[in-house]
């Protein structure tokens, strides 16, 4: 069953914000690539690793912000409770 389209943010600065981040992450993941092919030390990679973990946490955090503060509230003032249970989930997967 197809769910009605669902109310999105709209805001420029944040959207070019989220696309440098990405950028600079997919950076970082060609060059833990480049390291693994070259026999880089194991520790270096690991911590390359969880530099990219933590710049994608970064860009979940702001991510959700802007959806709490926008599309969550929006469909909240619209009457939708069920976004609740929506962003519980979401949270929940993103803290497992």
């Amino acid at each position: 069953m197809e769910t009605a389209r669902k109310k999105r943010w709209q805001d420029e600065q944040t959207v070019k914000q989220l696309v440098a981040r990405l950028n600079r992450i997919e950076g970082q993941v060609r060059g833990i690539k480049r390291m693994i092919e070259e026999d880089a030390y194991c520790d270096d990679v690991l911590n390359q690793i969880s530099s990219i973990q933590s710049a994608l946490n970064g860009v979940a955090k702001l991510l959700l912000e802007k959806h709490m503060k926008s599309c969550v509230k929006d469909q909240l003032l619209d009457g939708d409770e069920q976004v609740i249970d929506e962003v519980l989930k979401t949270i929940f997967k993103m803290i497992r």
